[in-house]
């Protein structure tokens, strides 16, 4: 598990990783100005940062300068602007990656990812496997066996069962399956997440118990 700081002065942005990062298992910090990341950061250790450029009164850029006198944390910088001078000045006061909005929150986490694996910070903990009679799976391999045999799947399916399994016992909307698996920005039909359940159930055999349709509003995983 690693410790986020996420600052920006968009309150829905914060939000919007925060969820995300939290569902990869990380803890989250939040901050709307430099400032305040400034003083958290004096506080308080962090494994990463994503921060602004554009904030209010201390921007991003001065805050990672100020932040750098005292912490060598890893810095992912998001803007609105794409603009060479931007990310070189960003890396001149030491970030590692430069995200510009509007961005996947995917592809942010797995930025996010890819900087925690070269610091040598292991995220994974006891919650990363998960047994439902003889359904296993590894979150973080991205394997699942049933009675000890291995089984392949795509790469949505993989996600929506792993979505479905860390929310076992909860009713899940259609639109909260889409928006969470399929991303924030799909516009795509039902239908896409109903044959990829179907599918997922095929695989699952004896399984596919697990996986509740909830009339009225979407699926849920029933398990102990």
């Amino acid at each position: 598990m690693a410790r986020l700081l996420i600052v920006d002065d968009e309150q829905k942005i914060r939000e919007m990783i925060k969820k995300y990062a939290v569902f990869e298992g990380h803890q989250v910090m939040e901050a709307a100005d430099g400032f305040t990341a400034v003083d958290l950061c004096e506080k308080n250790d962090f494994d990463l940062i994503i921060i602004d450029v554009m904030m209010p009164e201390l921007d991003g850029f001065s805050a990672v300068k100020a932040i750098r006198r005292f912490k060598q944390t890893p810095v992912i910088m998001l803007s609105a602007r794409g603009e060479e001078y931007d990310k070189i000045h960003g890396f001149e006061v030491g970030i590692d990656d430069y995200v510009v909005k509007p961005f996947s929150v995917k592809e942010l986490m797995m930025r996010v990812q890819a900087i925690l694996n070269r610091r040598g910070i292991n995220v994974s903990d006891e919650s990363d496997t998960a047994s439902f009679e003889g359904l296993s799976l590894n979150y973080t391999a991205r394997i699942v066996t049933i009675d000890g045999q291995r089984i392949d799947l795509s790469p949505k399916e993989y996600d929506l069962l792993f979505y479905l399994a860390k929310n076992r016992n909860i009713a899940l909307s259609r639109e909260r399956l889409l928006t969470e698996v399929w991303g924030y920005d799909y516009y795509g039909d039902d239908r896409t997440l109903d044959t990829h359940i179907k599918l997922l159930r095929r695989a699952l055999g004896p399984y596919q118990k697990f996986i509740v349709t909830v009339r009225g509003v979407g699926y849920r995983f029933e398990a102990q």
